[in-house]
Protein backbone atom coordinates (compact mmCIF):
# COMPACT_ATOMS: atom_id res chain seq x y z
CA UNK A 1 0.00 0.00 0.00
CA UNK A 2 1.29 3.57 -0.97
CA UNK A 3 1.60 5.42 2.33
CA UNK A 4 -1.21 7.64 3.20
CA UNK A 5 -2.55 7.89 6.44
CA UNK A 6 -6.05 9.05 5.31
CA UNK A 7 -6.68 5.53 3.34
CA UNK A 8 -8.75 2.70 4.74
CA UNK A 9 -10.99 -0.05 3.63
CA UNK A 10 -13.91 -1.57 4.81
CA UNK A 11 -14.89 -5.27 3.67
CA UNK A 12 -18.50 -5.26 2.56
CA UNK A 13 -20.69 -7.64 1.15
CA UNK A 14 -21.03 -7.36 -3.00
CA UNK A 15 -23.29 -9.02 -5.44
CA UNK A 16 -20.82 -10.15 -7.25
CA UNK A 17 -19.49 -13.44 -7.26
CA UNK A 18 -16.23 -14.27 -5.46
CA UNK A 19 -15.71 -9.98 -4.94
CA UNK A 20 -14.64 -8.46 -1.63
CA UNK A 21 -16.15 -4.53 -1.79
CA UNK A 22 -13.84 -1.86 -0.34
CA UNK A 23 -13.77 1.71 0.46
CA UNK A 24 -10.81 3.57 -0.55
CA UNK A 25 -10.81 7.20 0.94
CA UNK A 26 -8.70 8.88 -1.95
CA UNK A 27 -7.97 12.83 -2.11
CA UNK A 28 -11.25 13.57 -3.60
CA UNK A 29 -13.46 11.17 -1.03
CA UNK A 30 -14.63 7.99 -0.63
CA UNK A 31 -14.65 5.53 -3.19
CA UNK A 32 -15.88 1.90 -3.70
CA UNK A 33 -13.49 -0.94 -5.26
CA UNK A 34 -14.90 -4.45 -5.73
CA UNK A 35 -11.98 -6.79 -6.06
CA UNK A 36 -11.98 -10.13 -7.58
CA UNK A 37 -8.95 -12.79 -8.31
CA UNK A 38 -5.95 -13.54 -7.20
CA UNK A 39 -4.14 -10.43 -5.75
CA UNK A 40 -0.79 -11.56 -7.34
CA UNK A 41 -1.87 -11.74 -11.04
CA UNK A 42 -1.67 -8.49 -12.95
CA UNK A 43 -4.71 -5.85 -12.60
CA UNK A 44 -7.38 -5.08 -14.37
CA UNK A 45 -9.52 -1.56 -13.33
CA UNK A 46 -12.96 -1.46 -14.44
CA UNK A 47 -14.72 1.47 -15.01
CA UNK A 48 -18.75 1.88 -15.92
CA UNK A 49 -20.97 4.45 -17.52
CA UNK A 50 -23.29 6.87 -15.82
CA UNK A 51 -25.86 5.04 -13.25
CA UNK A 52 -24.30 1.56 -13.62
CA UNK A 53 -21.37 -0.24 -10.78
CA UNK A 54 -19.66 -3.56 -11.92
CA UNK A 55 -22.38 -5.64 -11.23
CA UNK A 56 -24.75 -3.72 -14.17
CA UNK A 57 -22.36 -2.78 -16.77
CA UNK A 58 -20.07 -5.73 -16.75
CA UNK A 59 -22.18 -8.79 -15.35
CA UNK A 60 -23.08 -9.87 -18.93
CA UNK A 61 -19.26 -9.79 -19.67
CA UNK A 62 -18.14 -11.82 -16.89
CA UNK A 63 -21.37 -14.49 -17.09
CA UNK A 64 -19.61 -15.36 -20.08
CA UNK A 65 -17.54 -18.72 -19.75
CA UNK A 66 -15.00 -17.71 -22.09
CA UNK A 67 -14.21 -14.81 -21.05
CA UNK A 68 -14.35 -14.94 -17.28
CA UNK A 69 -11.74 -17.54 -17.84
CA UNK A 70 -9.69 -15.44 -19.57
CA UNK A 71 -9.88 -12.56 -17.50
CA UNK A 72 -10.00 -14.08 -14.08
CA UNK A 73 -7.32 -16.53 -15.00
CA UNK A 74 -4.79 -13.97 -15.82
CA UNK A 75 -5.42 -10.96 -13.97
CA UNK A 76 -6.98 -9.65 -10.46
CA UNK A 77 -9.92 -7.85 -11.07
CA UNK A 78 -10.74 -4.34 -9.61
CA UNK A 79 -13.77 -3.08 -10.16
CA UNK A 80 -14.02 0.60 -9.45
CA UNK A 81 -17.34 2.37 -8.86
CA UNK A 82 -17.77 6.01 -9.70
CA UNK A 83 -18.43 7.93 -6.35
CA UNK A 84 -21.73 6.72 -4.91
CA UNK A 85 -22.49 4.59 -7.57
CA UNK A 86 -22.07 0.97 -5.47
CA UNK A 87 -24.77 -0.97 -4.00
CA UNK A 88 -26.30 0.26 -1.02
CA UNK A 89 -25.13 4.26 -1.06
CA UNK A 90 -26.11 6.60 0.58
CA UNK A 91 -27.59 9.49 -1.05
CA UNK A 92 -25.03 12.74 -1.33
CA UNK A 93 -25.35 15.95 -0.01
CA UNK A 94 -25.79 19.09 -1.93
CA UNK A 95 -22.96 20.20 0.00
CA UNK A 96 -20.43 17.69 -1.02
CA UNK A 97 -18.08 19.13 -3.14
CA UNK A 98 -18.32 18.49 -6.97
CA UNK A 99 -16.18 16.74 -8.77
CA UNK A 100 -14.42 17.41 -12.03
CA UNK A 101 -13.49 14.35 -14.83
CA UNK A 102 -9.92 14.97 -13.56
CA UNK A 103 -10.72 14.60 -10.18
CA UNK A 104 -12.01 11.12 -11.39
CA UNK A 105 -9.01 10.09 -13.13
CA UNK A 106 -6.89 11.19 -10.14
CA UNK A 107 -9.21 8.86 -7.82
CA UNK A 108 -7.95 6.10 -9.86
CA UNK A 109 -4.39 6.57 -9.21
CA UNK A 110 -5.70 7.12 -5.56
CA UNK A 111 -6.40 3.37 -5.84
CA UNK A 112 -3.60 2.36 -7.37
CA UNK A 113 -1.28 3.88 -4.87
CA UNK A 114 -3.26 2.50 -2.08
CA UNK A 115 -3.40 -1.29 -3.11
CA UNK A 116 0.23 -0.71 -4.41
CA UNK A 117 -0.17 -1.83 -7.89
CA UNK A 118 2.13 -0.72 -11.04
CA UNK A 119 1.15 -0.69 -14.54
CA UNK A 120 -2.33 -1.74 -14.81
CA UNK A 121 -4.48 -2.97 -18.08
CA UNK A 122 -8.15 -0.90 -18.23
CA UNK A 123 -11.46 -1.98 -18.85
CA UNK A 124 -14.44 1.46 -19.11
CA UNK A 125 -17.60 1.80 -20.86
CA UNK A 126 -18.22 5.36 -22.24
CA UNK A 127 -18.24 7.55 -19.10
CA UNK A 128 -15.71 5.03 -17.47
CA UNK A 129 -14.27 4.95 -20.82
CA UNK A 130 -12.95 8.76 -20.90
CA UNK A 131 -12.30 8.74 -17.01
CA UNK A 132 -9.87 5.64 -18.11
CA UNK A 133 -8.25 7.17 -20.85
CA UNK A 134 -7.81 10.45 -19.18
CA UNK A 135 -6.18 8.81 -16.70
CA UNK A 136 -4.23 7.27 -18.96
CA UNK A 137 -3.00 10.27 -20.46
CA UNK A 138 -1.95 11.55 -17.05
CA UNK A 139 -0.08 8.55 -16.08
CA UNK A 140 1.15 7.20 -19.31
CA UNK A 141 3.16 4.33 -17.25
CA UNK A 142 0.81 2.99 -15.41
CA UNK A 143 -1.16 1.79 -18.39
CA UNK A 144 -0.50 -0.88 -20.36
CA UNK A 145 -3.45 -1.37 -22.56
CA UNK A 146 -6.72 0.14 -23.05
CA UNK A 147 -10.06 -1.53 -23.38
CA UNK A 148 -12.58 0.99 -24.46
CA UNK A 149 -16.20 0.87 -24.88
CA UNK A 150 -18.28 3.26 -26.81
CA UNK A 151 -15.92 5.72 -25.52
CA UNK A 152 -15.44 9.68 -25.39
CA UNK A 153 -12.91 11.63 -25.76
CA UNK A 154 -14.18 15.41 -27.19
CA UNK A 155 -16.53 17.81 -25.10
CA UNK A 156 -20.26 16.99 -25.47
CA UNK A 157 -21.86 17.89 -28.31
CA UNK A 158 -25.00 20.07 -28.17
CA UNK A 159 -27.73 16.89 -28.61
CA UNK A 160 -25.55 15.25 -25.49
CA UNK A 161 -25.45 18.21 -23.11
CA UNK A 162 -28.90 18.74 -23.71
CA UNK A 163 -29.54 15.33 -22.54
CA UNK A 164 -27.60 15.64 -19.62
CA UNK A 165 -29.13 18.59 -19.30
CA UNK A 166 -32.10 16.94 -19.03
CA UNK A 167 -31.81 14.04 -17.22
CA UNK A 168 -29.60 16.27 -14.64
CA UNK A 169 -33.08 18.76 -13.59
CA UNK A 170 -35.50 15.60 -13.54
CA UNK A 171 -32.91 13.63 -11.45
CA UNK A 172 -32.98 16.74 -9.14
CA UNK A 173 -36.11 17.24 -9.06
CA UNK A 174 -37.74 13.69 -8.60
CA UNK A 175 -34.76 11.19 -8.15
CA UNK A 176 -34.54 8.34 -10.53
CA UNK A 177 -38.41 8.47 -11.75
CA UNK A 178 -39.10 6.59 -15.01
CA UNK A 179 -38.52 9.11 -17.67
CA UNK A 180 -34.84 9.33 -16.44
CA UNK A 181 -34.21 5.66 -16.36
CA UNK A 182 -36.25 5.63 -20.41
CA UNK A 183 -33.40 8.10 -21.38
CA UNK A 184 -30.84 6.12 -19.70
CA UNK A 185 -31.77 2.74 -21.24
CA UNK A 186 -31.68 4.69 -24.42
CA UNK A 187 -28.23 5.64 -23.76
CA UNK A 188 -26.77 1.79 -23.24
CA UNK A 189 -28.59 0.01 -25.49
CA UNK A 190 -30.19 -0.20 -29.44
CA UNK A 191 -34.08 -0.13 -30.05
CA UNK A 192 -33.90 -4.05 -30.85
CA UNK A 193 -33.31 -4.82 -27.00
CA UNK A 194 -35.45 -1.96 -25.82
CA UNK A 195 -38.85 -3.39 -27.80
CA UNK A 196 -41.97 -1.41 -28.20
CA UNK A 197 -45.78 -1.74 -28.37
CA UNK A 198 -45.77 -5.07 -30.00
CA UNK A 199 -42.16 -6.21 -28.93
CA UNK A 200 -41.75 -6.74 -25.24
CA UNK A 201 -38.00 -5.52 -23.95
CA UNK A 202 -35.43 -7.73 -23.61
CA UNK A 203 -34.23 -9.74 -20.27
CA UNK A 204 -30.94 -7.48 -20.15
CA UNK A 205 -32.56 -4.18 -20.57
CA UNK A 206 -35.21 -5.78 -17.75
CA UNK A 207 -32.08 -6.43 -15.51
CA UNK A 208 -30.94 -3.03 -15.98
CA UNK A 209 -33.50 -1.41 -15.47
CA UNK A 210 -34.00 -3.29 -11.93
CA UNK A 211 -30.48 -1.82 -11.30
CA UNK A 212 -31.47 1.50 -12.20
CA UNK A 213 -34.30 1.32 -9.17
CA UNK A 214 -31.40 0.87 -6.93
CA UNK A 215 -28.99 4.34 -7.73
CA UNK A 216 -29.09 7.37 -5.83
CA UNK A 217 -30.18 9.89 -7.99
CA UNK A 218 -27.98 12.87 -6.31
CA UNK A 219 -25.01 10.32 -6.56
CA UNK A 220 -25.70 9.84 -10.60
CA UNK A 221 -26.38 13.48 -11.19
CA UNK A 222 -22.83 14.65 -9.60
CA UNK A 223 -20.95 11.83 -12.28
CA UNK A 224 -23.22 13.70 -15.15
CA UNK A 225 -21.85 16.74 -13.63
CA UNK A 226 -18.30 15.65 -14.28
CA UNK A 227 -18.80 14.42 -17.53
CA UNK A 228 -20.84 17.28 -19.25
CA UNK A 229 -18.12 19.89 -17.94
CA UNK A 230 -14.98 17.47 -19.35
CA UNK A 231 -12.53 18.74 -21.63
CA UNK A 232 -11.86 17.66 -25.07
CA UNK A 233 -8.52 15.29 -24.27
CA UNK A 234 -8.18 14.56 -28.47
CA UNK A 235 -4.73 16.17 -28.26
CA UNK A 236 -3.57 14.00 -25.31
CA UNK A 237 -4.14 10.85 -27.59
CA UNK A 238 -0.84 11.09 -28.92
CA UNK A 239 1.26 10.99 -25.84
CA UNK A 240 -0.95 7.50 -24.70
CA UNK A 241 2.02 4.82 -24.46
CA UNK A 242 -0.34 1.64 -24.58
CA UNK A 243 -2.13 -0.55 -26.56
CA UNK A 244 -5.81 0.20 -27.49
CA UNK A 245 -8.84 -1.60 -28.73
CA UNK A 246 -11.96 -0.05 -29.24
CA UNK A 247 -15.38 -1.43 -29.27
CA UNK A 248 -18.50 0.56 -29.92
CA UNK A 249 -22.48 -0.78 -31.55
CA UNK A 250 -23.20 1.13 -34.70
CA UNK A 251 -26.34 2.06 -33.22
CA UNK A 252 -24.52 3.08 -30.39
CA UNK A 253 -25.32 7.33 -29.47
CA UNK A 254 -21.31 7.50 -29.16
CA UNK A 255 -20.20 5.80 -32.90
CA UNK A 256 -19.43 8.66 -34.75
CA UNK A 257 -17.18 9.65 -31.25
CA UNK A 258 -15.13 6.24 -31.04
CA UNK A 259 -14.42 6.77 -35.00
CA UNK A 260 -12.89 10.17 -34.10
CA UNK A 261 -10.54 8.62 -31.14
CA UNK A 262 -9.52 5.96 -33.52
CA UNK A 263 -8.87 8.09 -36.29
CA UNK A 264 -6.60 9.88 -33.59
CA UNK A 265 -4.47 6.89 -32.53
CA UNK A 266 -1.19 5.73 -34.11
CA UNK A 267 -3.15 3.23 -36.25
CA UNK A 268 0.11 0.14 -35.60
CA UNK A 269 -1.61 0.10 -32.24
CA UNK A 270 -4.75 0.13 -32.35
CA UNK A 271 -7.98 -1.69 -33.34
CA UNK A 272 -11.50 -0.59 -34.08
CA UNK A 273 -14.15 -3.04 -33.64
CA UNK A 274 -17.79 -2.07 -34.65
CA UNK A 275 -20.43 -4.42 -33.09
CA UNK A 276 -23.48 -4.40 -35.36
CA UNK A 277 -27.30 -4.43 -34.59
CA UNK A 278 -25.67 -3.10 -30.93
CA UNK A 279 -25.90 0.39 -28.64
CA UNK A 280 -23.54 1.80 -26.48
CA UNK A 281 -23.37 -1.21 -23.54
CA UNK A 282 -21.91 -3.66 -25.77
CA UNK A 283 -20.65 -5.72 -22.38
CA UNK A 284 -24.35 -6.03 -21.69
CA UNK A 285 -26.24 -6.20 -25.13
CA UNK A 286 -23.74 -8.57 -26.61
CA UNK A 287 -20.86 -9.36 -24.81
CA UNK A 288 -20.15 -12.61 -26.70
CA UNK A 289 -18.76 -9.83 -29.47
CA UNK A 290 -16.25 -8.93 -27.81
CA UNK A 291 -14.54 -12.30 -26.55
CA UNK A 292 -12.34 -13.17 -30.13
CA UNK A 293 -11.08 -9.48 -30.63
CA UNK A 294 -10.18 -9.33 -26.80
CA UNK A 295 -8.74 -12.71 -26.30
CA UNK A 296 -6.16 -11.68 -29.96
CA UNK A 297 -5.29 -8.28 -28.39
CA UNK A 298 -4.15 -9.84 -24.84
CA UNK A 299 -2.48 -12.73 -26.82
CA UNK A 300 -0.02 -9.06 -27.60
CA UNK A 301 0.91 -9.49 -23.68
CA UNK A 302 1.19 -12.95 -23.22
CA UNK A 303 -2.11 -13.71 -21.89
CA UNK A 304 -3.91 -16.78 -23.01
CA UNK A 305 -7.43 -18.60 -22.20
CA UNK A 306 -6.76 -22.01 -20.24
CA UNK A 307 -7.40 -24.64 -22.97
CA UNK A 308 -9.51 -26.97 -20.39
CA UNK A 309 -12.72 -24.16 -20.87
CA UNK A 310 -14.93 -25.97 -23.99
CA UNK A 311 -16.12 -23.79 -26.77
CA UNK A 312 -19.64 -24.50 -28.16
CA UNK A 313 -19.91 -24.66 -31.63
CA UNK A 314 -22.68 -21.15 -31.44
CA UNK A 315 -19.83 -19.95 -29.28
CA UNK A 316 -18.36 -16.41 -30.72
CA UNK A 317 -15.19 -18.27 -30.27
CA UNK A 318 -15.92 -21.34 -32.46
CA UNK A 319 -13.74 -20.75 -35.48
CA UNK A 320 -16.87 -20.05 -37.95
CA UNK A 321 -18.16 -17.13 -36.03
CA UNK A 322 -14.57 -15.08 -36.52
CA UNK A 323 -14.37 -12.26 -38.89
CA UNK A 324 -11.28 -13.36 -41.54
CA UNK A 325 -9.48 -9.89 -40.96
CA UNK A 326 -8.96 -11.12 -37.41
CA UNK A 327 -6.92 -13.63 -38.51
CA UNK A 328 -4.46 -11.26 -40.07
CA UNK A 329 -1.06 -10.77 -38.52
CA UNK A 330 -1.08 -8.03 -37.85
CA UNK A 331 -4.00 -8.32 -35.57
CA UNK A 332 -2.90 -11.67 -33.50
CA UNK A 333 1.08 -9.70 -32.47
CA UNK A 334 2.09 -6.71 -31.10
CA UNK A 335 0.99 -4.41 -33.43
CA UNK A 336 -2.84 -4.71 -33.88
CA UNK A 337 -4.34 -3.89 -37.38
CA UNK A 338 -6.61 -0.94 -37.65
CA UNK A 339 -9.85 -2.70 -38.71
CA UNK A 340 -13.84 -2.45 -38.82
CA UNK A 341 -15.17 -6.48 -37.80
CA UNK A 342 -19.35 -6.04 -38.03
CA UNK A 343 -20.39 -8.99 -35.53
CA UNK A 344 -24.44 -9.70 -35.59
CA UNK A 345 -25.86 -11.66 -32.93
CA UNK A 346 -25.69 -15.64 -32.58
Amino acid sequence: MADSTDSYSIDMETSSPGAKEHLIETSKGLISVAICGDPDKPALITYPDIALNCMSCFQGLFLCPEAFSLLLHNFCIYHISPPGHEWGAAPMSHDDLALSADDLANQVADVLDYFGLGAVMCLGVTGGAYVLTLFAIKYTRRVTGLILVSPLCKTPSWSEWLFNKVVSSVLYYYGMCGIVKELLLMRYFSKEVRGGTLVPESDVVQSCRRALDEMQGLNVLRFIKALNGRPDITDGLKRLQCRTLIFVGENSTFHSESLHITSKLDRRFSALVEVGRCGSLVTEEQPEAILMPLEYFLMGYGVYRPCEVNISPRSPLSPTSISPELFEPESMGLKLKPIKTRISPV
